[in-house]
């Protein structure tokens, strides 16, 4: 028997990639219901080669659905997801809303999928910040083998990360350098077109910013507590995919050749390190597809057991969407959701 889908916030960017990846990796699906709000009720979506009429939110029976997909913001899912989750319907979230309750699993299958267990207590399973999926699906085989003490990230973080509205300035922005338009920022505190922005979400009392405590608490939770994690976090002026330029500190001695081939066998992981003009991965090239890419490993000379690395990942694929479909596949293959459906 299949199983019923919800998907709400399916027409944003990464509401319309779970459809899409939901579709591409042929899950087992009975149904499956676009949701939004109701200014979008009508609108059309695309689910493989079929047609979706999106519905309104608020008007659908979650009690007849085994899985909701959420993609439609914080102050959504925080109102939304506890009142679905007790209607019998887990609910995985992209958003940032129940990412650090200890009664809710922050997952990624590659990295800790036997957590997900722990769903039950809510019915609630959290999809993490798209720079952290990618950098913990790198750092976890290499943590397995030489235990991990300190990582210091710095990331470029495209701006599909912020919405559609924010991929349009980005675009706006750029035909108006060429044709000498005045340019006024929106969506971000600075021009986005041929510049960096060093500021990602809101600034804390620490001085670091919203994106950059998620990195390290997220990291923290999924991983191991006892990691040192800090982050620098810039949006760049790149459509689609996050890069990440990683710098490492062991316990254990571990080598460049030693993290090559231990990444070339991790699940979800593709490494492209040639030391040769081009033997790397971009972010354009990583657009559309569901790997994390990790390119120029080699040694930190400056301190003992450290490496560098970079990783690159679309961040509408295994940043949320296709996170959010590999969880509903894991409740699926280890038959976590048939308990759900007796009670």
């Amino acid at each position: 028997m299949g199983y019923r889908i919800a998907v709400v916030g399916a027409t944003g960017n990464v509401g319309r990639e779970v459809l899409s990846i939901l579709a591409e990796r042929g899950f087992p699906a009975d149904e499956v219901v676009a949701l939004a709000s109701r200014r979008s009720q009508g609108t059309e979506v695309s689910f493989g080669d079929k047609t979706l009429k999106v519905k309104a939110l608020d008007t659908h029976d979650f009690s007849k659905s085994d899985i909701a997909i959420m993609s439609a913001g914080g102050s959504l899912s925080t109102e939304w997801a506890p009142k679905i989750g007790r209607m019998g319907c887990v609910v995985i979230d992209n958003s940032s809303a129940f990412r650090y309750d200890p009664d809710v699993p922050l997952i990624v299958p590659e990295v800790n999928a036997d957590d997900v267990v722990g769903f039950s207590k809510k019915n609630i399973i959290a999809n993490p910040n798209c720079s952290t999926a990618q950098l913990v699906v790198a750092l976890k085989p290499l943590h397995e083998k030489a235990s991990i003490k300190r990582v210091v990230i710095s990331t470029y973080q495209s701006v599909s990360g912020a919405g559609k509205e924010a991929m349009e300035e980005l675009f706006n922005q750029t035909r108006a350098v060429f044709v000498a338009d005045p340019i006024e920022p929106g969506n971000f505190t600075k021009r986005i077109a041929f510049n960096c922005i060093p500021h990602i979400d809101t600034f804390m009392d620490s001085g670091e910013t919203k994106e950059e405590w998620k990195i390290t608490a997220e990291t923290k939770k999924m991983l191991d507590p006892k990691i040192k994690v800090t982050a620098t976090a810039v949006r760049v002026p790149v459509f689609v995919s996050h890069s990440e330029a990683v710098n490492i500190e062991f316990e254990n001695e571990i080598s460049a050749d030693e993290a090559r081939a231990i990444l070339r066998e991790a699940p979800g992981c593709l490494v492209i390190d040639k030391r040769e003009d081009g033997g790397y991965i971009t972010p354009y090239e990583a657009a559309g597809e569901d790997a994390t890419y990790i390119s120029r490993i080699r040694e930190d000379s400056t301190i003992d057991n450290g490496l560098n690395m970079w990783v690159v990942s679309d961040n509408l694929r295994k940043g949320a969407a296709l996170n959010t479909v590999q969880i509903a596949e894991l409740l699926v293959n280890r038959g976590l959701l048939e308990s759900v459906r007796a009670a």
